[in-house]
């Protein structure tokens, strides 16, 4: 795929709702995600991988694959992000922190905001308790779902 074409492709994906895309041509695959506000990332994969690299070792008979390291599970609720979006811990990037490890809260309590779409959305706390985790870093894109705090 010729640069031109790919700058056009990167061009579309930053100035559209479109947050990923995946082209595949006969000489390879290009997969552009947008990560942030003016974040684009292009990936170029070739389609044919040399034998070495295609085909996966063996493992010997007797051997037990090594199990995964699972994450731990948060202890306490988990309080999950309930879009997709950039997630900032104050209402501007001078000001204080809605809430810090530690901060009682109570229910219905903004606890941080979401942006998506260019529309900022203030995030309230589910369960009165105290803060004893920040599962995100300001300014980290986020999934619907996502556990951003802990409380207790």
């Amino acid at each position: 795929m010729d640069l031109r074409k790919l700058k056009t492709l990167i061009d579309l994906v930053s100035e559209s709702n479109v947050s990923e895309l995946e082209i595949t041509e006969a000489e390879g695959k290009v997969r552009i995600v947008k990560g942030g506000p003016a974040m684009v990332h292009a990936v170029h994969q070739p389609m044919a991988m040399p034998a070495a690299v295609a085909a996966p070792a063996l493992a010997p008979a007797g051997a037990a694959p090594a199990p995964a390291a699972a994450p731990e599970a948060p202890k306490g609720h988990a309080v999950k992000s309930p879009m997709v979006g950039t997630f900032y811990r104050a209402s501007s990037p001078g000001a204080k922190s809605f809430v810090e490890v530690g901060s009682v809260v109570k229910e219905g309590d903004t606890i941080c905001i979401i942006e998506a779409m260019k529309i900022l959305n203030e995030i309230e706390a589910d369960k009165a308790g105290t803060i004893t985790q920040i599962l995100c870093e300001n300014g980290q894109a986020v999934e619907y779902g996502q556990p951003l705090f802990v409380i207790e």
